[in-house]
């Protein structure tokens, strides 16, 4: 229950501190005055839009602040919620909440709950789990079939039903935009892929491996230059031990001195190292000499080789050209297309992945679809004969309501199964509010089809309608306070004594705000505001005071007109007002 509302700078409101009431508080003033700007204010701590033109002129910020008491039912639903953001510790009791909602001229507004600094998010959750608004516009808006839906779910308390589906359905819809994604990537993905093969098997077949090409071109060096190696290496062991016919060979020279100098090291002991290098001088040179006799054997020139040689260079060659600068290049160019070539594959696997997760999502949206249109038709049947009982009390007892259901087949929809008799292998179009199209129609003359309301209901049949609908959906309607934003627009006088018993009724289930025009349906009131404009300090402001029973039938008296009749007709308003209270 709204305990009590306190509005600060907000448009011509200065400042408003209310206590209403349990049961239907009225109130009820000029227009103008500003009644409907309380309802403004009030929406702000549903989340509502918050506009710096909210904020009184001259004034640095507005704030709306409301003081709910929270009965049992409402804290076990709100308790993990505000658990959950840190707003009440756990296991400490909650019985009030101050929700509070400042607007500042300049910068962000801020939402509070208990003091503390939530999102909007939050607020709009909390609010709404408080707080129904029925404003003015709902009768316009009834007419839309997206609005009558609303209205359906709220009656059938399929609310969290919806919510699941809509979850699945953003799911969904996520899915299948990674799918299309994925799925026009895949002609150029297949490109890439068929591109990567064909260098992956090029380098592949080729088999280079690392320092592969300075060996071949040492090779082919080498063959190049055979006959001169063989030339210069003949010429060397020559010289070293195979010696001329006339001249000695070099090996044999260093013999002969190596003799030379050990006879000498006898005589002088200094020249004992020298024969030591002398010695090895002559072991390496036999060294090179046999190295040489060797060599010379193996040179050999292979015309065959060296052509296949010079194709492998070639080879090694277009293959840098193409792939990169070095054959380590090459061979980093083939082991990043066969990495590719991985992911690629694996982009696939992806698409299939995504595939089954959207069937699976199809199956289960479907499911729940079904499962909603089924609440929802049962919950139709019973709605539309309660407000056909309502509009009966409001001088509509022939009207007819039928809702009707219609589901469109779609390729891109879900499987039903076998629901409501229809074709088990078709699929249905769906969207975050299920597979229902739905469609309030109305007969308000006997043997008239039924027929969209757009088409059928006059202002004043619309206003009655929507309040019908309000007072049955208040009844199911868990929310603990109920606005009425001058919903009685359209309704004669004649009947607002009948309003006015029915939102009393509704107080019984709901603290009830409303906001009218009609003293018929104000005198029914448990508690009852005057709102009004009065001029302070050169400028217009509203007030809003609680009136005592006098004060009532003044007001009253003020609402039917002038006159001792006036006066006599408000006192009859509130005998009848008084005799309901009292039941």
């Amino acid at each position: 229950m709204l305990l009590e509302l306190t509005v600060e700078n907000f448009a011509i409101i200065e400042r408003v501190h209310l206590r209403f009431g349990p049961g239907l508080n009225v109130l009820t003033g000029e227009t103008g005055a500003g009644k409907s700007i309380l309802v403004d204010a009030m929406s702000l701590l549903l989340g509502g839009r918050a506009l710096s033109d909210y904020v009184r002129a001259g004034a640095r910020q507005a704030r709306v602040e409301g003081l709910f008491l929270v009965e049992p039912s409402r804290a076990t639903v709100l308790r993990p919620l505000l658990e959950e953001h840190g707003v009440l510790e756990a296991g400490e009791p909650l019985e009030t909440l101050i929700l509070t909602r400042e607007i500042r001229a300049r910068g962000a507004n801020v939402c509070r709950i208990n003091g503390r600094a939530v999102p909007l998010r939050l607020l709009q959750q909390v609010g709404e789990r408080l707080i129904h608004i029925h404003g003015q516009a709902e009768h316009l808006a009834l007419r839309r079939p997206a609005v009558q839906l609303d209205l359906l779910d709220r009656y059938a308390g399929a609310q969290e039903l919806r919510a699941r589906l809509a979850e699945r359905v953003g799911e969904l819809r996520r899915v299948r935009a990674a799918v299309r994604k994925v799925a026009s990537d895949q002609g150029e993905l297949d490109r890439r892929a068929e591109r990567l093969r064909f260098a992956l098997e090029e380098i592949e077949q080729a088999g280079l491996r690392p320092g592969e090409e300075e060996a071949l071109r040492e090779e082919r060096r080498l063959l190049t230059n055979a006959e001169r190696l063989a030339e210069l290496a003949q010429e060397a062991y020559t010289l070293l031990y195979g010696g001329a016919e006339d001249d000695i060979p070099a090996l044999d020279r260093v013999d002969q001195a190596l003799r030379a100098l050990r006879q000498l090291a006898k005589l002088d002991s200094r020249l004992a190292s020298h024969v030591a290098s002398v010695e090895q001088a002559l072991a390496l040179l036999d060294d090179v000499a046999r190295f040489l006799g060797d060599y010379m054997e193996g040179i050999e020139y292979d015309a065959a080789r060296l052509q296949e040689i010079e194709h492998r260079l070639d080879l090694i060659f277009r293959l840098k050209r193409k792939y990169g600068p070095t054959v380590e290049e090459v061979l980093r160019a083939a082991a990043d297309a066969r990495a590719e070539l991985e992911r690629l594959a694996r982009a696939e696997e992806q698409l299939t992945r995504l595939r089954q997760i959207e069937a699976r999502l199809l199956e289960q949206i479907g499911r729940l679809g079904v499962e909603l249109s089924a609440r929802r038709r049962r919950a139709a049947a019973r709605l539309a004969k309660a407000v056909e009982r309502e509009l009966a009390h409001l001088r509509m007892a022939h009207t007819r309501l039928v809702i009707r259901f219609e589901w469109r087949e779609d390729p891109a929809g879900v499987p039903v199964d076998e629901a409501f008799g229809l074709d088990p292998s078709a699929r249905y179009a769906f969207d975050a509010t299920g597979l229902d199209r739905v469609e309030f129609l109305v007969s308000t003359n006997p043997g008239e089809p039924p027929k969209p309301l757009a088409r059928v209901a006059s202002g004043g049949e619309m206003a009655r309608l929507m309040l019908a609908l309000q007072t049955v959906l208040g009844e199911a309607d868990e929310t603990p306070v109920l606005i009425f934003d001058e919903v009685d627009t359209g309704v004669g006088g004649r009947l607002g004594t009948t309003v006015g018993r029915k939102l009393h009724a509704l107080g019984r289930f709901h603290q009830v705000l409303c906001i009218t025009h009609l003293p018929q349906l104000a005198a029914f009131g448990d508690t009852h505001f005057r709102v009004y404009k009065v001029p302070a300090d050169g400028r217009t402001v509203t007030r809003v005071e609680p009136l005592d029973e006098e004060g009532r039938l003044q007001e009253l008296a003020t609402m039917l007109g002038t006159g001792r009749s006036a006066r006599e007709a408000a006192e009859e308003l509130r005998r009848q007002g008084r005799a309901v209270q009292e039941l």
